[in-house]
């Protein structure tokens, strides 16, 4: 089943109008969602969209609050979130590390006391745009064990890099620290598929691919095991240092996942003495990557983000797939 754009982005629009998100916070907060699915990142689009009115109706979410900041320290600022909308607060906080690095070269906004951030991906492409590299980072609920442990301790805390690559499509890693995100999860759940790869651990801890087993213990995978376990715990650490808000432990006392903390980082490569050879340099290396033999020849080496604008030119063309469950909780909101 595909959906047109538009259509998507009309029927967001009319769920937030009714839960007072109105005139352009809502545009905006509509066109991220659907720029997500748009893009191929359907756990973050539609299927995250029922999600958000839930964290809206259980009080997680404050609708009317707008991000403000709090300090300014030079090419860092700290920002509160006032538990608002997160993708609003992420676009605000993305915009305003983009001006500073405009301005200084790199900037950073450390974000505090805010909400899921949707698709980090949207926030790293507004850099891009730019001619900006991105870097951001989010802590998250504790819903992943430690390496060596059985007790979701830490955030599968995502993290998102993005690279202009000229006219062609920009690098873009955005990525959780879990084998996969729960969005993940729950899709391959619902289609009753086994996952291509471990996730996590299942009731017996065992090592399993039933994605439906790992959400019934929430004991993902860490990427890298105890590698990805390091970084989560940094990230986390990173954040809440920068932003002065919540670690994961701390949001995990809240009765949901709410006042989070989050990274922005813009550097701007517009004052660089080097632009051009910079710019030589990021594709000779992503044309010699694609140029490694692969396992399967069905499946060529593609650098992260490579396939983006075939999906996107593909779902605008035919329509964005959807899941027909999804779709149909979506219309009955």
């Amino acid at each position: 089943m595909r959906i047109a754009y538009e259509t998507m982005k009309q029927e967001f629009l009319r769920v937030l109008n009714k839960y007072e998100i109105t005139g352009e916070r809502a545009e905006l907060s509509a066109t991220l969602f659907a720029d997500a699915s748009r893009d191929g990142i359907y756990t973050h689009g539609l299927n995250r969209f029922p999600k958000f009115i839930k964290s809206i109706e259980n009080g997680s979410v404050d609708v009317h609050a707008e991000p403000s900041i709090e300090a300014d320290l030079g090419m860092l600022e700290r920002w509160n979130g006032h538990r608002g909308c997160g993708n609003l607060n992420a676009y605000r906080c993305m915009e305003r590390a983009i001006e500073l690095a405009k301005e200084r070269t790199i900037g950073v906004v450390a974000l505090s006391n805010t909400n899921h951030w949707m698709r980090p991906g949207n926030y790293g492409l507004m850099a891009v745009r730019e001619n900006c590299i991105g870097i951001l980072f989010t802590n998250t609920v504790p819903n992943m064990p430690p390496w060596g442990g059985r007790d979701a301790r830490l955030g599968n805390n995502p993290v998102v890099f993005a690279i202009p690559n000229g006219d062609d499509a920009p690098v873009l890693l955005d990525v959780a620290v879990s084998m996969y995100s729960y969005g993940k999860l729950e899709s391959y759940a619902r289609e009753g598929k086994p996952l291509p790869v471990d996730g996590g651990f299942d009731t017996n801890q065992k090592i399993t691919r039933d994605a439906g087993e790992i959400l019934k213990t929430h004991q993902v995978l860490p990427i890298g095991y105890w590698k990805g376990s390091g970084i989560s715990l940094m990230l986390d650490l990173v954040a809440s240092a920068l932003s002065g808000g919540r670690t994961s432990r701390q949001v995990g006392e809240l009765p949901t996942e709410t006042e989070l903390s989050q990274v922005f980082v813009a550097i701007s490569l517009d004052k660089l003495p080097d632009g051009e050879d910079y710019a030589a340099r990021v594709r000779d290396t992503l044309s010699d990557m694609m140029t490694s033999t692969p396992v399967d020849p069905e499946r060529p080496v593609y650098y992260p983000g490579a396939n983006m604008m075939k999906t996107r030119m593909e779902n605008l063309e035919k329509g964005i797939p959807v899941e027909e469950s999804v779709w149909n909780a979506v219309l009955a909101l």
